[in-house]
């Protein structure tokens, strides 16, 4: 599975920004005394899943898997970070910054065909 070098710092790009729109929504739709603990809790909880399930031998990661799960639930998880993240920055009221990641999200997995094939088969 080839993946181009740039669709690669595109999805981890798509991975910052996702975690920061997770942190920007729990700091700006938690109440005062839980903004941090929000702002932080969301963000780590979203990066210990994409750090943890993973495919084995995913060559657009290290092919380490701490917790092995199926190629399609892999899938779904990233989707659901992704998506999550540009619906985190909707609904704090950064509606451009959310439709530019959707944009680019739809974009890196339209160019990701050979990827979501691999998953698809695992």
């Amino acid at each position: 599975m080839a993946s181009a070098w740039w669709n690669l710092g595109l999805r981890f790009l798509l991975e910052l920004a996702a975690v920061a729109g997770l942190a920007t929504a729990g700091w700006r739709l938690s109440s005062s005394p839980w903004h941090w603990v929000a702002a932080i809790a969301l963000p780590v909880i979203a990066m210990l899943i994409w750090g943890i399930f993973n495919v084995p031998g995913d060559p657009s990661r290290s092919g380490a898997a701490p917790v092995p799960v199926p190629g399609v639930v892999r899938l779904l998880l990233e989707l659901a970070i992704l998506v999550g993240g540009a619906l985190a920055l909707w609904l704090s009221g950064y509606r451009a910054a959310s439709i530019i990641l959707a944009v680019l999200i739809v974009a890196h997995y339209l160019l990701s065909g050979d990827r979501i094939a691999w998953l698809l088969r695992r």
